[in-house]
C-alpha cells in the first residue's frame, strides 16, 4: 500500500503544472538606449540621451504585479550633441552633476494594463528630489533570443516629467517644462 502511495503522489507531481518563477535579466546595453526631448522654444525638439547607466529587471510572466525594475543613471554621462548645452545641463542651473552625480528610478507597481503593455509606477528621484512617475511600457516580445539561444525580452518604456518638479526651472515656460524619458532595451536572462 506504501509503494502504491508514492507512485500515485509521484504520477501526480509529475502530471502537476509547473508554476512559473520570477526571471531576472541584464540588459544587453549594445541595444538598449535611455533619451529624453523637451520642447525648445516652440520651435524645435531638443534631445539627449545618458550613455552611461545600469538596471536590474525581474519579471514574473503569470503574476506581473510581482515584477520589478530599478535604475541607476551616471547624470554625468549626459550627451546632447552640443558641448555647451551638455555642460550647462550638467552645471547647478540643472543637474548639478557635482553634488548629484546619479539619478534613481525604483518600481513600486506593475499593472498589466494590455495584452502586452504595462504600467510601471515608481520613485523617480533627480538632483536628490524624489517624485513619483509612472511609465507606459510595451513589451515588444519575450521569448527565446533568436541569436543568443536563452530567454529574452524587449521592451520600451515612456514617462513625461516637469523638469520644474526636480528644481530645474531655468527658462520655463519659453523652454518646455515637461521633459519626455524614454527607455527601449533588449534584456537576456541572467546566467
Amino acid at each position: 500500500m506504501i509503494r502504491t502511495s508514492a507512485a500515485a503522489l509521484a504520477a501526480l507531481l509529475v502530471a502537476a503544472p509547473a508554476i512559473a518563477e520570477p526571471v531576472a535579466y541584464d540588459f544587453d546595453k549594445s541595444h538598449a538606449s535611455l533619451v529624453f526631448s523637451y520642447n525648445h522654444l516652440g520651435y524645435s525638439t531638443t534631445d539627449g540621451r545618458f550613455n552611461d547607466w545600469n538596471g536590474e529587471l525581474v519579471i514574473d510572466q503569470e503574476t506581473p504585479s510581482n515584477s520589478k525594475i530599478a535604475m541607476t543613471v551616471n547624470v554625468d554621462s549626459l550627451a546632447t550633441f552640443w558641448d555647451e548645452r551638455d555642460a550647462h545641463f550638467k552645471s547647478a542651473d540643472f543637474f548639478e552633476v557635482e553634488a548629484h552625480p546619479t539619478a534613481t528610478f525604483v518600481s513600486t507597481t506593475v499593472e498589466k494594463t494590455g495584452e502586452n503593455t504595462l504600467s510601471v509606477a515608481g520613485e523617480l528621484t533627480i538632483k536628490g528630489i524624489t517624485k513619483p512617475a509612472t511609465f507606459d511600457v510595451t513589451v515588444n516580445a519575450i521569448g527565446e533570443h533568436p541569436m543568443a539561444k536563452t530567454p529574452a525580452v524587449g521592451l520600451n518604456a515612456t514617462t513625461v516629467v516637469k523638469r520644474s518638479d526636480y528644481g530645474m526651472d531655468m527658462f520655463v515656460p519659453y523652454v518646455g517644462d515637461e521633459v519626455t524619458i524614454s527607455f527601449s532595451a533588449e534584456a537576456l536572462k541572467a546566467k
